[in-house]
């Protein structure tokens, strides 16, 4: 049953995915020539044929769905490159500058989360407060003021790109402080989960029966509690996989990063089709296989859910 639902999802998912950039408003030949080109009616008509926008849509989902089949995510009309390897490139970079910070905001997060919930005084008060301001703080602000400070006024860090040497040195050099904020965010809301489960958790009879036996603080907090109170954190980490790839739009627009976000900003504004449809499509697959492995691990953690 659930492989099915997937499948049912993977194919409306996919649909929507056709169907959304065409909704737009505005014209793709005039976003990607400008309004001030002038051109022939035939010309015009022409070009809207070699682009396969002259058929109609019906005709045109069905060829959408014929070139999924064959792994062939058609041509960019903007970059003026095949998409599969234009999106792999740009996925890259993604990763190298996402993953890190899921990973840390997720052990970090869900550890300090899981001490400030059991042990409420006022260290653990402090932290969350920091945290909570973390977490209000619109991404984009807390990204430019660390840039102006770091980069532009201190000179720490470079003010953009990836890299301008190529070397892991020089790499490294230019994400830590992306990396930072990223982290610093997943962490955040990872924090306040875990400590509002926490908190739940620790008022259940199991928590008390332990602490009846005899059981330490730590020992009934990371035997018993953390593994039923880490479950809403499960489904938390499967959509930042699932989402990696476009979750740092922000990020790179502030760095200047040639990543998957401003990839997908730029096919949005010269609405360009097979970007878009290529990049949501391995946001897609990334969000459902992140899933089905969410439902795994549920089932190993708690056997509630794999006896259902």
């Amino acid at each position: 049953m659930k492989l099915a639902r997937y499948a049912i999802s993977l194919f409306i998912i996919l649909s929507l995915n056709f169907a959304i950039p065409r909704a737009m408003p505005g014209d793709t030949l005039t976003n990607l020539l400008g309004e001030d080109v002038i051109l022939s009616g035939d010309l015009v008509q022409e070009i809207r044929r070699e682009m396969g926008l002259d058929l109609p849509l019906r005709e045109q989902y069905l060829m959408y769905w014929k070139n999924l089949m064959h792994l062939d995510l058609g041509y960019s009309y903007h970059f003026h490159s095949a998409v599969l390897p234009l999106v792999v490139e740009r996925m890259e970079w993604t990763l190298l500058l996402a993953a890190p910070p899921v990973i840390i905001g997720a052990l970090l997060g869900t550890l300090l989360g899981a001490l400030a919930g059991w042990r409420e005084g006022p260290s653990s008060r402090l932290q969350t407060l920091v945290f909570l301001i973390i977490y209000s703080t619109p991404p984009y602000f807390l990204a430019l003021m660390s840039l102006y400070m770091f980069g532009f006024h201190l000179g720490w860090v470079p003010m953009k790109g990836f890299y301008s040497t190529g070397s892991a040195w020089n790499i490294i050099h230019h994400i830590i402080l992306p990396v930072i904020l990223m982290s610093l965010f997943s962490a955040s809301r990872n924090h306040m989960i875990m400590r509002g489960s926490v908190i739940q958790e620790r008022q259940m009879l199991y928590a008390l029966y332990a602490r009846a036996k005899g059981l330490y603080d730590t020992q009934i907090l990371f035997r018993h509690v953390f593994r039923n109170a880490a479950l809403p954190i499960i489904t938390l980490i499967a959509l930042d996989f699932g989402f990696i790839f476009s979750g740092a739009l922000f990020i790179e627009m502030v760095f200047s990063m040639r990543g998957m976000g401003n990839l997908i900003y730029s096919a949005l504004l010269y609405r360009d089709y097979p970007v878009l449809q290529g990049s949501f499509l391995i946001i897609t697959i990334m969000v459902i296989t992140a899933n089905m492995i969410a439902d795994v691990l549920y089932g190993i953690l708690d056997p509630r859910v794999r006896s259902r």
